[in-house]
């Protein structure tokens, strides 16, 4: 990837040429064929990913319930969040829907990035935390319109009875 390219994502407009050089030598470009499991909940957090081509899905699978589609990633976005903040494993899921290239960084390399080029450091996690913010945002409207369908569903169940037609599957 060069560095025009790079300067194309929303998350790197801005970084002068000696931080983008620093960021591309961290990185690696990897590709995933359709439908594959680029990590699984639960996991090693190893890499954060950058999505240039293709599109990624995140899965979340609570203990109690199937597996969630929370998140569709586009070109330009980014995922496994949790190697980038230093967690040891990834809470969720990412599957390609398509074949996707991605740019991938080991979690350690950004914390080291962090150590000997703070500035560029601190711009990096200050967008990602940004990202992580709207993400975390539109997840919570999402979670919301949920709980609602489901009042919804109750309050159908509870109009069917006080009409006398509980038999009915809803």
């Amino acid at each position: 990837m060069s560095r025009a390219e790079l300067l194309t994502f929303p998350l790197f407009q801005g970084f002068s040429a000696e931080q983008v050089d620093h960021l591309l030598t961290l990185m690696e470009e990897h590709t995933y064929a359709a439908e594959t499991e680029i990590f699984a909940q639960g996991t090693r957090a190893e890499f954060f990913y950058i999505l240039f081509r293709g599109e990624v899905t995140i899965h979340y699978k609570p203990y109690d319930g199937p597996a969630l589609v929370v998140a569709h990633i586009l070109p330009g976005g980014v995922f496994g969040w949790s190697a980038a903040l230093g967690r040891s494993t990834y809470t969720s899921s990412a599957v390609a829907v398509q074949e996707s290239q991605v740019l991938r960084i080991r979690g350690e390399q950004l914390q080291h990035l962090c150590e000997y080029f703070p500035d560029t450091g601190a711009i990096l996690m200050e967008r990602l935390a940004g990202l992580i913010h709207q993400r975390l945002d539109n997840l919570r409207g999402d979670v919301l319109n949920m709980i609602g369908r489901g009042m919804d569903l109750k309050g159908e169940c509870l109009r069917r009875i006080k009409n006398g037609r509980s038999s009915t599957p809803v």
